[in-house]
């Protein structure tokens, strides 16, 4: 298995294929994470890959590992992501 690509390679990728410079594709990277961190409360869809959905986790019962003492964990919201099944499909194929 090889290495996931780092930033700067997924922006020199992005650059060659759309014919934009490296810094053009920085601001356009930089301004779709900043969309995706203010609409996520209101879940946000990237096409074709998927969505981030907040979502409220109740309170519950856990244990601490290592003492093995019962803990209550509060409620709280949480930020999830949900793979689309047209993703699943081109990673996974058709299994």
């Amino acid at each position: 298995m090889s290495k996931p690509m780092t930033k700067s390679q997924i922006l020199n990728n992005l650059a060659e294929k759309t014919g934009m410079s490296k810094k053009d594709v920085g601001k356009v990277l930089e301004e779709f994470t900043a969309l995706a961190y203010d609409e996520a409360k209101n879940s946000f869809t990237i096409p074709g890959i998927g969505k981030l959905v907040l979502v409220f986790r109740n309170a519950r019962d856990g244990r601490n590992p290592s003492t093995g003492e019962r803990i209550r964990i509060p409620a709280k919201k949480v930020i999830k992501f949900r793979v689309s099944k047209a993703c699943k499909d081109a990673v996974l194929g058709n299994e």
